[in-house]
């Protein structure tokens, strides 16, 4: 065993600084290092341990490998063993973090700054490996971070956060397996150290990359709801870095997440992010760390609304931030002065994929105007900025991007833009959308020619109608010249005039322009028509694909081909000169099929369309590699195929064909006849199935009327007849009229009949109640009985209570009595007798009133009577009561009796084996008997002395 020698760190500063790069200073070090461990492995002393943890901590930086190699083993083992010492817990996370940490390097020479840094992280990476070569490891830690300590909790957090930034696929699978292992670390997010929450966001950072079954166990543990609180306590877009992580981490949670978007916009978390937006009137304070914070949120934004995402999904948040108002907000930001052109730029994209196929945030949009004078509608302003060749790249392509979201799915919006090209709506003293895309689209510009052709094709997609409209715009091209179509136009500008074919030599503007066309003239015959009209522009298209050009013509030759192809698929034949038929002879003289083939298929390998076609926002490195659009990519996708079978079919094959498309087309026709007749019975069916369940209902109603007419006239003839039978017999003798009395009083028969039932029930209740009462009787008097103790006044109460009882049951019987005697008198075979009839009809009206009151008499009577016994019965609850009480205070006051004789019978038992050891000892103890006699001879000589 080594000595026991304190390190401290004054010592081992000592040491560092004596230590010189040289074989003797690192052989001095490593044999330091090993003693440290040493002691660390063998002393029996916490302190003498904790010493040599916190010296291996402060060599734990610059002797990295050493430290990391040698004493790792034992660190984890202090970790395991001594966790009831938080500062050794603590020197020992420490040691390990600063083993594996990438981040904290000392300062290197300038040229050896990328080695140094290279193998720093390969060293972290080794250390990174062997600590988590035992997953136990890492669970040892999780619970660590439980202690609320601060010298244990906050470095346990970077140590965590550093095995992450390493090895983060591997802890992150250990982690969640771990029992409530991400539970524990979202704890972090409620410390009220702010230190421990922020670096715990880090951790979170880390832990939640690229794995999504995480991403889910956090956000179902409340890490929204957390993460906003925090955003809004810090200051939204004015707070500080931890609203950066907050937002990073929120990004990572919903990105590519379809799950967790789906419980944001549940949880109505889309309302909480508009006042991230509420940016005030003065923007000329606009801090680098708010700038970050509003272009975060800003992304935050578009991940909700990514074209990427479902189309349900999508929709739905879009409607959302319609209706809390968050689209209006970010509307308010694009139109504002003083915002930094990066975050104009975010913002229109933004926007962009907020009204992207949404009807209803697209009609907002277009209403949106620019606080001008006069007012400009939004799409102007923008428009302008992006023909406009002074303004920033990024924001030309975003305004583009916005102008394509605006028109995707909205022939409305398509329709509103040409308009603005038509010659009826044209107005002279403004600005129009249309007249900004003619005038980039002829502009010195290649870039804005490009954009500007780009939105117009845009303004065409899938709407037949809208290019057929265009085919009737005109323009001016000079004074005393007639004025050209827009389509015309467009030709010349690639096939005549040296002016415009220098112009438009650059191939972004040719790229440009034949997106255009192309877009323009595809499942449009008449636009077909209307290109081939012009002589010039098959021969210029023809001899563009046949000649050998360098490699940037050959885009330029694909379009063409694709061009000249769909004149050709699209054609109806109605010029004599270019039908399909002499278009596909022309090809196979001129250019030769396999030769159209191979160009055609240059625009799908070029190494831009692979680009543009993998999302629809037009991100580009650079102006000049702006060549393709993404919805053009999938035009070329759809008409590659179609066109190079309709350049190799020959006429024999097409005029099948065309036979197949016709009787295909007649075949159609007769189905959308049947289906048109279909729909027309079915129409009717569903008028006559209306009509049916109405005059059901109807029927029904009418069966209800019915038969409540049945009833009352059947009721009508019942008291018909039986007025009809009194006044038969009104001239009979008296002797008849008692007759009639008693057939009167037999109506009465079955309600005296169940009036003596309920009095036979009553008396039933009452003999039940007087033998309950007499058994309790019996119990009371055997209690007074064996209440030896109780008060004679009790008794006497309790007595008066007994007999006021038993006054009332009486006083019950006789009533009953007298009811039933009544009863019996008045259904008894003479009872008719004792009532006299006057003549017809006075004695029958007053024969009813009569009945109906006696009735009504004995329902009283019987309600009095159930009343008193109700009474009745609650006084005889109330002696059970007492009595309950009464028995309870008798086995009391026994109990206390018995432990009364008890004490007594103790006591003198004490008091005989006293007197028993007193007449041991010798002492004279005179009995009770003999005490009694001594008093009895005290009495008897008082008396004689009085004598």
């Amino acid at each position: 065993m080594f000595p026991c020698t304190k390190y401290t760190s004054a010592n081992i500063s000592q040491a560092n600084q004596q230590s010189q790069p040289t074989n003797s200073s690192v052989c001095y070090e490593n044999f330091l290092i090993q003693k440290l461990c040493d002691r660390v492995a063998s002393s029996t002393l916490l302190e003498d341990r904790r010493d040599a943890v916190r010296a291996l901590k402060s060599l734990s930086k610059k002797y990295r490998m050493e430290v990391g190699t040698q004493a790792m083993d034992h660190l984890i083992t202090i970790l395991q063993t001594d966790r009831s010492d938080s500062e050794i817990v603590g020197y020992a996370l420490d040691t390990l973090y600063n083993i594996i940490c990438n981040d904290e390097e000392e300062e290197q020479d300038e040229s050896e700054d990328e080695n140094a840094q290279k193998q720093a992280d390969d060293l972290g990476a080794q250390f990174t490996d062997k600590f988590i070569e035992d997953p136990e490891h890492i669970t040892l830690l999780l619970t660590l971070l439980e202690e609320f300590d601060f010298h244990v909790r906050w470095p346990g957090v970077k140590l965590l956060t550093s095995l992450l930034k390493n090895q983060g696929v591997q802890v992150q699978g250990i982690i969640l397996v771990s029992p409530m292992g991400v539970s524990r670390l979202m704890d972090l997010l409620a410390d009220s150290r702010e230190v421990i929450r922020n670096d715990g966001l880090l951790l979170l950072q880390q832990l939640t990359k690229g794995n999504a079954a995480i991403q889910k166990i956090v956000a179902f543990e409340n890490a929204f709801e957390r993460l906003l609180d925090i955003i809004t306590e810090e200051g939204s877009s004015d707070g500080g870095i931890v609203v950066e992580d907050c937002l990073l981490l929120l990004l990572n949670l919903l990105k590519n997440n379809s799950s967790n978007q789906n419980f944001f916009k549940e949880g109505s978390y889309i309302q909480r992010m508009k006042p991230w937006f509420e940016v005030g009137d003065d923007n000329s304070g606009w801090s680098a760390q708010k700038v970050t914070n509003l272009h975060l949120m800003l992304q935050l934004v578009r991940v909700m609304v990514s074209p990427v995402n479902s189309p349900g999904a999508t929709a739905s948040c879009q409607k959302s931030m319609y209706q809390c108002g968050l689209l209006q907000q970010l509307c308010t930001i694009l139109m504002a002065t003083g915002v930094p052109a990066d975050i104009l730029t975010e913002t229109i994209n933004t926007v962009s994929e907020v009204i992207r196929g949404s009807q209803v945030n697209q009609d907002y949009f277009a209403s949106v105007n620019a606080p001008s004078n006069p007012p400009r509608p939004a799409i102007v302003v923008l428009l302008m900025s992006m023909v406009n060749e002074r303004q920033p790249f990024v924001l030309r392509c975003a305004v583009l991007y916005c102008f394509q979201c605006f028109l995707y799915k909205n022939q409305k919006g398509q329709g509103e833009i040409v308009a603005t090209l038509l010659p009826s709506t044209i107005d002279a003293n403004s600005i129009s959308a249309g007249q900004l895309l003619c005038g980039g689209l002829f502009s010195a510009d290649s870039l804005s020619n490009w954009c500007a052709a780009v939105a117009l094709a845009h303004a065409l997609q899938d709407n037949l109608t809208q290019k057929e409209q265009l085919l009737r715009v005109q323009l001016a091209t000079s004074l005393g010249k007639p004025p050209v179509s827009l389509l015309q136009q467009c030709t010349n500008i690639l096939s005549q005039g040296d002016k415009i074919v220098r112009r438009g030599s650059k191939v972004q503007t040719r790229v440009g322009l034949l997106m255009l066309l192309c877009t323009w003239i595809s499942n449009c015959p008449i636009a077909v028509t209307h290109f081939l009209h012009n002589q010039e522009n098959v021969p210029f298209l023809t001899a563009q694909i046949s000649e050998n050009l360098g490699e940037d013509e050959r885009l330029v030759q694909g379009l063409c081909a694709l061009l000249l192809g769909i004149c050709i698929y699209y054609n109806d034949n109605s010029l004599e000169n270019y039908t399909k038929e002499k278009l596909k002879q022309l090809i196979e003289k001129r250019i030769g099929k396999e030769n159209f083939v191979e160009k055609l298929g240059f625009i799908t390998k070029h190494e831009l369309y692979s680009r543009a076609a993998q999302k629809p926002q037009p991100v580009f490195p650079s102006p000049e590699q702006m060549l393709f659009d993404h919805e053009f990519t999938k035009l070329v996708k759809e008409l590659e195929g179609v066109i190079t079978k309709a350049v190799h079919k020959s006429s024999e094959e097409e005029k099948k064909e065309e036979e197949v498309k016709k009787t295909l087309e007649q075949h159609d026709n007769i189905v959308t006849q049947y289906k048109e007749l279909i729909r027309e019975q079915d129409a009717q069916i569903q008028e006559l199935k209306e009509q049916v369940a109405s005059m059901t209902s109807q029927h029904e109603q009418m069966q209800t009327t019915i038969t409540q007419q049945l009833s009352q006239i059947q009721q009508h003839k019942d008291q018909y007849n039986i007025l009809k039978l009194k006044l038969g017999k009104e001239n009979q003798s008296q002797p008849n009229n008692q007759g009639d009395s008693s057939q009167m009083n037999g109506l009465q028969t079955e309600e005296l009949s169940q009036l003596r039932e309920e009095v036979e029930e009553l008396r039933k209740q009452h003999t039940l109640l007087q033998s309950q009462l007499s058994d309790k009787d019996a119990l009371i008097s055997s209690l007074v009985s064996n209440m030896w103790f109780v008060s004679w006044s009790e008794l006497d109460d309790l007595r008066s209570q007994v007999q006021s009882q038993s006054a009332e049951i009486a006083q019950l019987k006789s009533e009953r009595q007298d009811l039933l005697r009544k009863v019996e008198d008045g259904i008894s075979p003479g009872y008719h007798h004792q009532i006299s009839f006057p003549s017809f009809p006075s004695s029958l009206l007053r024969l009813l009133p009569m009945v109906q009151e006696e009735a009504k008499s004995l329902s009283d009577s019987r309600a009095d009577m159930e009343q008193q016994l109700a009474s009745a019965t609650s006084t005889v609850a109330i002696l059970q009561t007492e009595k309950t009480k009464l028995q309870t205070e008798v086995q009391e006051s026994k109990k206390e009796q018995d432990d009364l004789l008890m004490l007594l019978a103790d006591q003198d038992q004490k008091i005989h084996s006293l007197k028993q050891r007193l007449k041991d000892l010798g002492e004279t103890v005179e009995d009770e008997d003999d005490l009694d006699a001594r008093d009895q001879t005290d009495d008897e000589d008082e008396d004689d002395d009085e004598d």
